[in-house]
């Protein structure tokens, strides 16, 4: 076999005397010393088009660069072939073989044209294609698996199918297998025949296994094949030869390939009798050295090879010497294409790292790793990270994937995993000058699909030449890639006492009361909990203060109570010319902030870097954008590069205190927003300059997967899961108490005489707590009959119900510190709320109903009418739902409340006998005769949640991740909708970006749409809504599975079409008649976050959006097709232009900078506000120039806005709602809309409310009302925010601002709101006490945040509660400013 094997490195060159030499081998290697690379591509540069230009597609490559046509002088019959691949790798050896063949073939001459699938998108490309197959004797097609190109082949190779002499499609999707043909052998009966080919493509799970299975096959078919005498049979022999010489890849293998095709299939050669030798086969999997005599099917000879190498350096014949593992393509092997591989391996080793590069034939990588890179004996990995150049998931490639199969074998190696990309539909100089970076196809195949395998850092490796459609290094990417690769590796290597840890907290908006932000995390008290972890474990963190009071006073230098000094500590200043030396891309921020020092982070000499050191930790503070406070910069439609003090915070991490790993410490901070490509960055892109080489590990919230995973492409970031607080149900208190008790006294004395007279109690005191904005309350003495009484109390007490049951987290999470088991009852009750009819699990509110011959969603439609007998059965159901969970709870806990051994306590509940503690509750309940089978259903599976929710893996992965193991993914997401996202301390990732919207989640949308499109005839004189504007958040569309991307399909009459591995890449028509509406248009703007996850569904919602805008229907019927005729003829465009409704901000920035402005008081009016949100979400996604990226759009934005009646926002979770988070605001565009509309009339303002198994839609201002009662009012959530001492009270503040910030985008919060709020946080002297000694810098912030409201006119009080305001403000200025000056 060696023989065989060693063959490889000379297939450049097909001449027999050149095959044995070893001088040509070591000539054949200097091709890729780095000089070489770079003058090549320079050369090409000129030849190739800027990705803006030309088409406006990805790549402007075309065929003509892999045709040949023949001389042909002696009048040889000619054979035409035409091919499509995925990538390139076959070019270059097919090109040679055809050459070669025309050589020295007597018998034909060979004329070759071959097409990039992506390149089928051009129109023109593609009908040169259709020609070319006109007159083609062969068709050669392989890896089509992209469904809407896909789909172009077929119809292009079917019409031709039956004149074509041969059609050879290798692994692709079935409908393009389908069209295989030899002689007699054919698949168009692909998926029902019974023979065993046709087996391997009816498994449902085709993944990597059928990939394997087929190779196997391919191995031991022909043998068998041979003895059978029929036609059929040889047909299929040869097939399967050809799929031999195929996988073999070389030029040799392709020649005779093309022998045996043409000499047995093409009518002219019939006769001739072609010579051609069998294949030449290699190993299907093994270890592949450029410099190795051979390949290896075993991993201890290779080892000794390697040890024997005489050209190795010191630093790699040191035992200790790191070692890294390589996951490789076969194809690129054995067709000569592994320049790319061979500049990793040679700087792997030029900087001193031993490499094992392991190779696979099939799209099972697994096997491979288990077997080569695992000790047999120990069991233990013999690397100490991994890093895969191939780019693919490491089970399935690109067609199906088998994820827990690879995380089963990753878990075994045990080493961090790298995914590496190589540029397959872009050429380098396209991908350099593409804004979005790599191509949407290649991110969703190549960055989300490893991600799901745990993959981290996808760095661009390596190129491709225009021409010969080579891939070639990039060597400042193959340095980046190889360094980060063993410092990873080095975390394992180097003692824990030795390690250093950077730790990086946020603060935002830039005041000391803000240091250390983070979603829902007590960041200090769980630095703390971190720090006295790593300390048992053995790490040195010298001189950590006992208490976490005590940590917060050392890093903001604060020992006066937190008084006196207005600066945080210092731990490093840093000279400009140290700063310069240190950071090589120091002049580039010049452009945006001039020279250094600057004014931010600086005392005017030197760059200040804030933190103080423990030992071997660092705990840092990262400086912030730096253009919050300039109302002028947050104008600007693109973002400014990160300023001087930004930088050199990170050049003193990485270079002076030299850390090992840097620690992010939750959700989330500005480095991974940095300008820069969206995927896929060059060594310009800033956040790749920033994060420089260290290991970066990254905490963040669970229910952030969005974010998370900018945090993972941009920052290179292995990021970690933490738990949102437990939730709790809001509850009632003050005057809602009160209102709630006169309820239960009215129903059970409402048929006495005391009715009348308790309903006006309710009436006056449900008006005391303003409750009249949202339900209609008759007038006071107004005489009602019964059956009216009957229905105000219903509605009232509905109200009432929606405000006591709301879920809210409460406090801030702990790292570390799981919630208790009584904690996690609210959570609970709300899982079991949801039906989950793909587990067969029916809702626990459903079978109490179904109990009393009820349907649960009458119930809650009834009950959302205010009927009031349905409004008190819902409010049994749910207290009967929360009795049963605690009871069932309180079973498992022991008596301080820690749930003990779930398992053991579960099966002896779950197990006979005892009687089931949910039945014990419910047998004193109406709902005593409820179904067992289905409790013990709905409880079992509560009580594996309940396991994984008090699991806690938060440290215990953060340590892994340090120790420089692998790190376990998981999905982000809500843990009541998707409760796999527990246990956190997961790697978090996303979702396959082409698999949304699922058809659940359109089932749902459809219901969302029809109660929004209900709602606004309601309230608009039953006219249906011509225009809606509404937002798409990546987070929640992950969460929901694409919900409110559904909602836009259904609004406009689409419904997406699934391909046979279900992903999502077109959509297709309903009818008007179906549709029983008219088609309604959309103005979408997506936040930055989602169009940096889901390009692919933004060019998938232009495209319906155009080919909506472009039916024959009348205008009445379809509102696109009339704004668009309309705006066409203003602009003077055609009508697919006009009719671009998909917004984001310019590629690599994000956000509208309205939440900076409002959170920086930074603004002077809402103009101001207005033009910032104009200039920065105006930038368009267009189907037909994918490639162009984000195009500044704005006249068409203003034109589609003006048209809006309506605006529209989804809240998907309990624990983030409208007020919690500035996002929500940043993104409404409610008082922009009525300022752009010629009759100026506001909009109405949605929001839709999907967080309970009962879907609301509700106005805007309802919405801000519900918040502002269940959260910044309500003493549950502000208590519960104060008992986290510092953090609460800026959560507080916090609300306050957000809730101004709606004042400043839409209008919708009424006076009352302000009014409370200033009673129960200034007027209470004891609380206004309690928070101005907690955290100063944010009480001042709050007091100011309320003068503000009444300064811009968005809160009428009293003169005397301003002058306390004011007199409040210079109190705490004062305090803050020097108590002892």
């Amino acid at each position: 076999m060696a023989s065989l094997v060693s063959s490889p490195f000379t297939l450049q060159s097909t001449k027999p005397d050149q095959l044995s030499s070893p001088s040509q081998k070591h000539y054949f290697l200097h091709s890729f010393v780095p000089r070489k690379i770079k003058q090549t591509s320079s050369r090409s540069s000129l030849k190739v088009k800027c990705a803006a230009i030309g088409n406006g597609l990805f790549t402007q490559t075309t065929q003509e660069v892999r045709r040949i046509v023949p001389e042909n002088n002696q009048n040889l019959p000619t054979v035409k072939i035409v091919y499509v691949v995925l990538e390139a790798q076959y070019q270059s050896s097919l090109t040679a073989a055809v050459q070669a063949l025309n050589k020295s073939s007597k018998d034909a001459s060979y004329e070759v044209v071959g097409y990039l699938v992506e390149e089928l998108r051009d129109e023109s490309t593609y009908k040169t294609f259709c020609k070319d197959l006109e007159d083609a004797n062969i068709f050669i097609g392989s890896l089509i698996f992209v469904e809407e190109l896909a789909l172009k082949v077929k119809t292009a190779v079917e019409k031709e199918r039956d004149r074509l002499d041969a059609v050879l499609v290798f692994p692709s999707m079935p409908e393009v297998m389908r069209l295989n043909k030899l002689g007699s052998f054919s698949m168009s009966q692909l998926g029902q025949s019974k023979s065993p080919f046709f087996q391997l493509f009816k498994r449902k799970k085709q993944g990597a296994g059928f990939a394997d299975s087929m190779l196997k096959l391919v191995r031991t078919l022909p043998k068998v094949l041979k003895y059978l005498p029929s036609d059929k049979a040889q047909d299929a022999r040869l097939y399967i030869l050809s799929l031999q010489f195929w996988l073999g890849g070389s030029p040799d293998n392709l020649q005779n390939f093309l022998k045996m095709v043409s000499g047995s299939y093409v009518p002219a050669l019939k006769g001739k009798k072609i010579a051609y030798s069998d294949p030449v086969l290699f190993l299907d999997s093994g270890i592949w050295h450029p410099l190795a005599p051979c390949m290896y099917e075993d991993a201890k000879e290779y080892l000794n090879w390697y040890g024997t190498r005489r050209d190795a350096n010191e630093k790699l014949k040191d035992p200790n010497a790191p070692v890294i593992g390589l996951v490789l393509q076969r194809s690129h092997i054995v067709t000569g294409d592994e320049s790319h591989y061979v500049a990793v391996i040679m700087e792997m080793e030029a900087r001193g790292a031993k490499v094992i590069p392991i190779f696979a034939g099939g799209l099972d990588f697994s096997g491979p790793v288990e077997r080569y890179l695992i000790d047999p004996v120990t069991k233990k990995a013999m690397v100490n990270s991994v890093v895969s150049l191939t780019g693919f998931a490491l089970v399935g490639g690109p067609a199906r994937q088998d994820h827990p199969r690879a995380i089963e074998a990753l878990s075994k190696l045990d080493v961090p995993y790298i995914v590496a990309l190589p540029l397959v539909f872009q050429t380098t100089e396209e991908w350099l000058n593409s804004t979005l970076g790599v191509h949407p196809i290649q991110v969703a195949l190549q960055v989300a699909l490893p991600e799901l395998d745990g993959g981290m850092e996808p760095i661009v490796f390596a190129g491709r030449d225009p021409r010969t459609g080579k891939s070639h290094a990039l060597h400042k990417r193959v340095e980046q890639l190889c360094t980060r690769a063993i410092r990873w590796g080095e975390l394992k290597r180097k003692s824990k006492t030795a390690r250093k840890l950077a730790i990086t907290v946020f603060s935002f908006p830039p005041d000391k009361g803000n240091v250390g932000t983070a979603a829902y995390l007590n960041v200090f008290s769980s630095i703390f909990s971190v720090l006295k972890e790593l300390k048992r474990d053995g790490y040195n963190v010298e001189g950590l203060p006992e208490t976490s009071e005590a940590l917060i006073e050392d890093i903001l230098h604060d020992k006066e109570a937190q008084f006196s000094s207005p600066n945080l500590n210092i731990a490093y200043k840093m000279g400009v010319r140290e700063y310069q030396s240190l950071t090589s891309y120091a002049t580039a921020l010049e452009e945006n902030w001039g020279k250094p020092p600057g004014n931010l982070n600086s005392d005017g000499e030197n760059l200040l870097v804030y933190g103080k050191q423990y030992g071997n930790v660092f705990i840092g503070v990262q400086p912030t954008f730096g253009y919050e406070g300039d109302p002028m910069r947050l104008l600007f439609s693109k973002s400014a590069s990160p300023h001087h003090g930004f930088a050199a915070y990170y050049s003193f991490v990485e270079k002076i205190f030299k850390a090992d790993a840097v620690l992010h410490f939750g959700t989330h901070g500005s480095l991974e927003f940095m300008p820069g490509k969206q995927v896929g960055m060059s060594d310009a892109c800033f956040p790749d300059s920033l994060i420089g080489n260290i290991p970066n590990v990254y905490y963040y919230a669970a229910n952030n997967p969005s974010e998370a995973t900018i945090a993972k492409r941009r920052s290179y970031a292995n990021t970690i899961s933490y738990l949102t607080p437990p939730a709790e149900n809001a509850g009632l208190y003050k005057g809602l108490k009160q209102v709630s008790e006169l309820i239960s006294s009215y129903q059970s004395l409402k048929d006495t005489g005391r009715g009348p007279q308790i309903v006006s109690s309710i009436i006056s005191t449900a008006r005391q707590c303003n409750l009249d904005k949202d339900v209609e309350l008759p007038e006071e003495g107004q005489e009602i009959s019964a059956k009216e009484r009957d229905l105000v109390v219903g509605k009232i007490y509905s109200k009432i119900m929606e405000i006591e049951s709301r879920l809210l987290p409460c406090g801030l999470h702990v790292i570390g510190e799981p919630p208790s088991a009584m904690e996690a009852v609210a959570t609970l009750v709300n899982i079991a709320a949801l039906d989950r009819p793909e587990d067969e699990i029916s809702s626990l509110p459903s079978i109490l109903a179904e109990t009393v011959g009820r349907n649960i969603e009458d119930v809650y439609r009834e009950s959302d009418r205010g009927i009031l007998k349905d409004v008190e059965l819902l409010r049994q159901i749910t207290d009967a739902s929360r009795g049963a969970v605690s009871a069932f709870v309180q079973k498992t806990t022991n008596n301080k409340g820690q749930v003990v051994d779930v398992a053991d306590k579960l099966s002896s509940i779950l197990g006979f006998g005892i009687n089931e503690p949910w039945i014990d509750y419910l047998s004193s309940t109406k709902f005593y005769q409820a179904d067992r089978d289905k409790l013990r259903t709905v409880f079992r599976f509560l009580g594996e949640c309940l396991k994984l929710i008090v699991a806690d893996n938060e440290l215990g992965s953060l340590k892994q991740a340090l120790d420089g193991k692998y790190v376990e993914p998981g999905p982000g997401g809500d843990p009541i909708r998707n409760p796999k996202v527990l246990p956190t301390g997961k790697n978090i990732h996303a979702l396959d970006p082409q698999s949304i919207p699922t058809t659940a989640a359109m089932q749902s949308a459809k219901v969302v749409v029809d109660r929004l499109i209900e709602r606004q005839k309601a309230d608009n004189g039953g006219k249906y809504p011509e225009t809606v504007a509404l937002v798409l958040w990546g987070t929640d569309n992950i969460k929901t599975y694409g919900e409110s991307l559904a909602q836009v399909l259904w609004m406009i009459g689409v419904m997406p079409v699934a391909d046979t591995f279900g992903r999502v890449n077109r959509v297709e028509l309903v009818s008007l008649e179906e549709l029983g509406r008219p088609r309604i248009d959309v103005v979408v703007n997506c936040s930055g976050v989602f169009r940096d996850l889901f390009i692919n569904q933004m060019n998938l919602l232009d495209r319906a959006v155009k080919m909506v805008a472009e039916l024959d229907e009348p205008a009445d019927q379809n509102f696109v097709r009339k704004h668009a005729l309309e705006q066409a003829e203003a602009l003077g465009v055609g009508i697919r232009e006009a009719a671009t409704r998909i917004f984001s901000n310019a590629s690599g920035s994000y956000s509208s900078n309205i939440n900076l402005a409002v959170e920086n008081s930074s603004w002077n009016d809402e103009k101001q506000l207005q033009d910032m949100y104009l200039s920065r979400k105006s930038f368009a996604f267009d189907c037909d120039a994918p490639g162009a990226g984000m195009a500044e759009k704005r006249k068409v934005f203003e034109m589609a806005l003006s048209t809006a009646e309506a605006t529209f926002q989804n809240l998907d979770s309990s624990e983030i709602s409208l007020t919690d988070v500035s996002h929500y605001f940043d993104s409404d565009p409610t008082n922009l809309v009525q300022n752009l509309r010629k009759d100026k009339k506001k909009p109405n303002a949605y929001v839709a409310d999907t967080t309970t198994a009962n879907a609301q839609v509700r106005t805007l201002s309802e919405t801000v009302r519900l918040d502002a009662r269940t959260k910044l009012l309500n003493p549950k959530w502000y208590e519960g925010m104060m008992s986290s001492g510092y953090e609460g009270v800026r959560e507080i503040e916090k609300r306050l601002t957000n809730t101004v910030g709606w004042s400043a985008t839409s209008g919708q919060v009424d006076n009352w709101v302000y009014e409370e709020a200033n009673s129960t946080f200034i007027q209470d002297e004891e609380m206004m006490n309690r928070l101005m000694s907690t955290n100063p810098n944010s009480f001042r912030k709050l007091v100011q945040t309320f003068l503000e409201a009444n300064g811009r006119g968005y809160w009428e009080t009293s003169q005397e509660n301003i002058e306390k305001l004011r007199q409040m403000y210079s109190e705490v200025e004062d305090k803050i400013e020097g108590i002892d000056r």
